[in-house]
């Protein structure tokens, strides 16, 4: 199992990426796909049209997400955790996934910057 903590900056409130990774709508503007998401902790997600999966565990509105990654049969629980912190340039995300099975590893690391942060600062960009 492998730890990950990586940092990135958009150029948008945190309140408003806030809603734009959990509004089940929203995503959908971002990714291009299908999404299933509530801020209601104990419920399941889904992105990517069934890409990742999980559970919602924890919310705090504008400022923070707590989720579990689900990794097949893995026994211990792979964790989310992203804070939005404000920041002169928008908001600064602090990303924390820790528990990644080593052979996801790369392509989860990779996938964090290029599809998710990275989907996301393409959408903002074209405001």
């Amino acid at each position: 199992m492998k730890d990950l903590k990586k940092y990135y900056t958009l150029p948008v409130p945190p309140a408003e990426l806030y809603i734009a990774l959990t509004n089940p709508y929203t995503i959908q503007l971002w990714t291009g796909e299908e999404a299933e998401m509530s801020t209601t902790p104990g419920t399941e997600f889904s992105l990517w049209s069934g890409s990742i999966v999980g559970k919602n565990l924890e919310f705090e509105e504008g400022k923070k997400i707590v989720q579990e990654w689900y990794f097949g049969d893995q026994e211990t629980p792979s964790i989310v955790t992203i804070k939005l912190h404000e920041d002169k340039k928008g908001t600064s995300v602090e990303l924390r996934h820790v528990n990644i099975p080593d052979e996801a590893f790369e392509e989860i690391a990779s996938g964090w910057d290029h599809s998710y942060f990275g989907s996301l600062l393409d959408f903002y960009d074209e405001d």
